[in-house]
């Protein structure tokens, strides 16, 4: 390969990389204003977060199709190849996060259109959704810095959002015995905590690729012991 191809090789991964981190910016703001519009009912934010998932789902399409030519015109090896299947693999999990976040917009307006009355219980998830957005964001800066420690200790973060998803639930199971008028609304709440845990699941995912990357391990489904020991050289 002559200088000038390796440079334009070089180039092209580096695109299509900052083309995945805008897509994982895209996807934050859609979780962002998913939630405020689930807390405070704002219709025309909620209907934005609907739309931009056909943006979302178009950013997708689009890096697969930049991948796949770069795939076909430099025939990769290894490290490069690892870097073209992680990115390949998080614009998969990028675009279920925007489909979780459409998901939760879509309760905030079935909640807030039926002209339900602002519930305190809302509030319950929004610590979970902090837990959710913090880990994609860090997430993404493991993999734009490629930083293994920085991933494993976000996978480690993990049990912890499941632990906070499970509180809620007794929680709002609660709610349901001592007041059945709030079954409704108390279901839609978990409906939409379990998208937040999601979000922390895929998120988990795009920090197993960083990892598959900068250390040539494929980490997924390995015991959190390991996945620290590899990620950290130990």
């Amino acid at each position: 390969m002559s200088e000038h191809t390796a440079k334009q090789y070089d180039q092209d991964l580096e695109a299509i990389r900052s083309r995945m981190m805008q897509m994982g910016g895209l996807v934050e703001s859609q979780i962002r204003d998913a939630m405020e519009g689930f807390l405070g009912g704002d219709a025309a934010r909620i209907e934005r977060v609907i739309a931009a998932d056909a943006k979302v789902n178009e950013l997708e399409v689009a890096i697969d199709d930049d991948l796949g030519h770069v795939i076909v015109r430099r025939q990769p090896a290894a490290s490069d190849l690892r870097l073209i299947l992680a990115v390949s693999k998080t614009v998969t999990d990028l675009e279920r996060i925007g489909d979780e976040a459409a998901k939760i917009a879509r309760m905030a307006r079935e909640i807030h259109g039926a002209g339900k009355p602002a519930d305190t219980r809302l509030a319950t998830i929004h610590h979970l959704s902090d837990v959710a957005i913090g880990m994609l964001r860090k997430a993404l800066d493991a993999f734009a810095r490629l930083d293994a420690a920085a991933a494993a200790r976000l996978i480690r973060e993990d049990a912890a959002i499941d632990a906070e998803f499970g509180a809620i639930i007794r929680q709002l199971i609660t709610f349901m015995m001592e007041d059945p008028r709030t079954i409704s609304t108390s279901l839609n709440i978990v409906w939409v905590a379990k998208a937040f845990e999601r979000i922390g699941d895929h998120a988990k995912n795009i920090a197993e690729q960083v990892i598959y990357v900068a250390k040539g391990r494929d980490v997924r489904h390995t015991p959190l012991a390991e996945v620290e020991r590899e990620a950290l050289g130990r």
